[in-house]
């Protein structure tokens, strides 16, 4: 239970400089913090203690559950599911025994797509997830991952949602929602309902305190290259990647994260106008500020110091660091009034967080009283989180290409598998070859940011379409020669799985922050630390798809594993269907499965524009010219649109929209009839504008309303759509036209016009 706000200022009034600064430190390393003995129960270690001894109590409390080849930590080492709870009473016992005023510490923990923890949940990357274009349905999946943290003893969950897909070089595209913001801000708003409830009426009941990263601008970093600098002017800051943070600050977000990157120079976790001006004076943020992992030290060489780093960020608005030494000089500025006056507002934030959940002493009391996480709260979590995991890895599958004009459909490949469904012995058919790379990979499914998942969980879309086919009706060719030249001949489908993978082993080096440093030539293609000049399919991979169409004359239906928008224009021209996962998560390929063998629909529309060419990038839907006709060797260099998707909604049919400006209400409001055909359909409604007459160049189209749409066989809908005007045009704007259609090109357009003043 939270505490009275007279609890809190006699804490800060009891406290040393040192103390306070301790409470927003946030240093340690939290799988070092607990070891075995001999006997092999969990033990605090002196890392812990010394650190709780130095600052007389322990702020916050990194990653004690974390568990990949960065911390080294996994099945054979790491806390398992059933130590959770053990794990966590151990830290706050020593951290209430060892420290000065009873207060116990805040758990934070990694939660990009699901808990980065033994057992933990996985769900699809953020891209992934962005495919589903459902905020409903991730919204339903984060609660369910803020179910397992909290049960866990877990408070604060650290989780990617600010950053946009603006160019694919860059490592990290896979923790964005993609490259729209509307998008991006609405999925935001999901995690932190999901996670904090309405009003953060989850927190500390059920739920946790959400951090949300990255702030700001970091998908704009020249070049793609993480962490560099971010060059843009204020109206497209606003406009592309300040939009999910003012979502975020409106659902209550509790948290943000300061990121790497500057913009304009000024880095952002120095940057007094979007830390205090904009973030807490516009927006009205009340929450706390954490750095990036040390973040705050790269500032050394701006401040000239690393105290001076420390202070910088702290009178800049960070409340919390993450790994860093900059803030852990702050108490020698004892004699700097304004770097005391800011410690305590930050260690009132810190706090009025911890109060929340139930880490301060009750009045009259010496400690707090801690509950121990229960082993069947627990239990029941995870259940539901993995039922989670499955639901939107069917919902992320994306048929972004059907070889219905070429003779052999998606319609026509479930044919050919349900006839060798039939034909067990091989008598009439022969086999179903699943090639290339990532054909019996699990890894690649996942994501940066996973633990490691037990083996009898792992899976592959070869296993998946062996369990669904029998061993003998389903070969394994991860290259072409794997295979005899009979095998490819008396093929009757071959399903090549290509992509791109953000796996790492557990002998990769890696930079301090964990980010990957050194890559094997079949390691890590994507993930924090690689960011790539080319963007082409890894290894070859088009080649190989060439040397498997030179050996048979079978259909090919391809399944890209992508965490960016990798060039898939070859991939495209030699196969008969083409399937996009943007790393969907544990489930991933038993969704895959799903959609070839079972024929469940593929909903998902591509949340990135997929470029034709290399050299042709950034390149986005939403750029105010087009590059088409622009590159002489590179006529038209999109590919596949945002939003592309053809078994979205698949069989509806969309009627004339109509559109009208409502100046009561202050939207233009578009209602669209549709039909279901003969099978009932489910997807995403998308509707994008084109506006003119404004005082700024026009973007090609904007993605300004979606909604979910799920019909029964031959339903007719009429489905309204209401836009804010404000979503439009800017402040001071007069008669503007806007033109509305159902996709990013504009097809089939519909005008209306906002008067002046509305």
């Amino acid at each position: 239970m939270a505490v009275e706000g007279n609890t809190i200022e006699r804490l800060i009034a009891s406290m040393s400089l040192t103390e306070k600064v301790g409470q927003l430190n946030q240093r340690l390393l939290g799988w070092k913090c607990v070891t075995r003995d001999d006997a092999g129960r969990l033990v605090a270690t002196d890392y812990l203690k010394r650190e709780i001894d130095r600052w007389g109590g322990l702020g916050t409390l990194y990653g004690l559950m974390r568990a990949d080849p960065w911390s080294g930590q996994h099945w054979g080492n790491g806390i398992r599911p059933e130590e959770r709870g053990e794990a966590v009473a151990l830290v706050q016992q020593t951290v209430l025994e060892r420290g000065d005023h009873g207060v116990g510490v805040l758990l934070s923990e990694e939660a990009p797509h699901g808990h980065q923890a033994l057992g933990g949940t996985v769900l699809p990357t953020n891209l992934g997830l962005g495919a589903t274009f459902d905020p409903d349905g991730v919204r339903e999946a984060e609660s369910a991952v803020a179910a397992e943290l909290a049960a866990s003893g877990i408070h604060i969950a650290l989780v990617s949602g600010l950053d946009i897909a603006r160019d694919p070089r860059w490592g990290r595209c896979e923790e964005c929602f993609g490259e729209d913001p509307l998008m991006a801000a609405r999925m935001c708003e999901a995690i932190v309902l999901g996670m904090q409830g309405e009003h953060r009426s989850k927190v500390g009941d059920g739920g946790v305190a959400v951090v949300l990263k990255h702030l700001a601008a970091q998908g704009e970093a020249v070049g793609g290259r993480n962490g560099q600098s971010a060059v843009l002017g204020p109206h497209d800051l606003h406009d592309i990647h300040l939009a999910p943070v003012a979502a975020g600050v409106h659902a209550g977000a509790w948290g943000f994260m300061a990121a790497y990157n500057d913009i304009d120079s000024v880095p952002c976790c120095a940057n007094p106008w979007l830390l205090k001006d904009y973030l807490r004076g516009e927006l009205g943020f009340d929450g706390i500020i954490m750095a990036d992992g040390l973040a705050v030290d790269r500032l050394e060489d701006m401040a000239g110091s690393i105290p001076a780093a420390g202070r910088a960020a702290l009178l800049a608005g960070v409340d919390m660091s993450l790994w860093d030494e900059g803030f852990t000089h702050l108490a020698e500025y004892a004699d700097d009034e304004t770097v005391v006056a800011a410690v305590d507002r930050s260690l009132r934030r810190v706090l009025e967080l911890k109060s929340r959940f139930g880490l301060l002493p009750a009045d009259g009391e010496d400690a707090a009283v801690i509950a121990v996480p229960d082993a069947d709260a627990i239990d029941a979590a995870l259940k539901q989180g993995r039922e989670q995991a499955r639901i939107m890895a069917r919902e992320a599958i994306t048929l972004i290409d059907d070889g219905a004009d070429a003779g052999t459909s998606l319609a026509d490949v479930r044919a050919i598998i349900g006839r060798v469904r039939r034909d067990p012995a091989g008598a009439q058919l022969g086999p179903v070859i699943v090639a290339g790379p990532f054909a019996d990979d699990f890894g690649c499914f996942l994501g940066d940011y996973t633990a490691p998942l037990p083996a009898d969980e792992q899976s592959s879309v070869y296993r998946e379409l062996v369990s669904r086919l029998g061993a003998g009706r389903v070969l394994l060719a991860a290259k072409p020669d794997d295979l005899p030249a009979g095998d490819w001949t008396r093929a009757s489908l071959v399903v090549f799985v290509c992509g791109g993978t953000s796996e790492r082993s557990y002998d990769s080096e890696f930079d301090d922050n964990g980010a990957a440093k050194a890559v094997a030539e079949y390691g890590a293609t994507c993930g924090e630390g690689v960011d790539l000049a080319d963007i082409r399919l890894p290894w070859g991979q088009d080649t190989q798809l060439d040397a498997i169409a030179e050996r048979t004359s079978a259909p090919i239906v391809s399944v890209a594993v992508c965490g960016r928008a990798h060039v898939l224009t070859h991939v495209i021209e030699r196969s008969c269907a083409v399937i996009w996962s943007g790393y969907a998560g544990q489930f991933g390929p038993q969704a895959v499965a799903d959609a070839l063998v079972d024929g469940s629909t593929m909903p998902g529309r591509l949340p990135v524009t997929l470029p034709a060419f290399p050299g042709a990038v950034p390149v986005r839907y939403n750029d105010r010219q087009s590059a088409a006709g622009v590159y002489k060797d590179a006529v038209q260099p999109v590919l596949r649109p945002f939003g592309h998707g053809l078994g979205s909604l698949n069989g509806v049919t969309a009627g004339t929209p109509l559109a009208s400006a409502d100046g009561e209400i202050r939207s233009l409001v578009v209602t669209v009839p549709v039909t279901a055909g003969e099978k009932p359909a489910s997807g995403s409604l998308n509707l994008f504008a084109h506006v003119s007459g404004g005082r700024r160049i026009p973007r090609l189209a904007m993605l300004v309303g979606s909604t979910t749409v799920t019909l029964a066989a031959g339903e007719r809908h009429d489905v309204t759509l209401r836009v804010p005007f404000d979503r439009l045009r800017d402040a001071g704007d007069g008669e503007v036209r806007v033109t509305c259609s159902l996709d990013a090109r504009m097809t089939d357009p519909v005008t209306a016009t906002l008067p002046r003043g509305c």
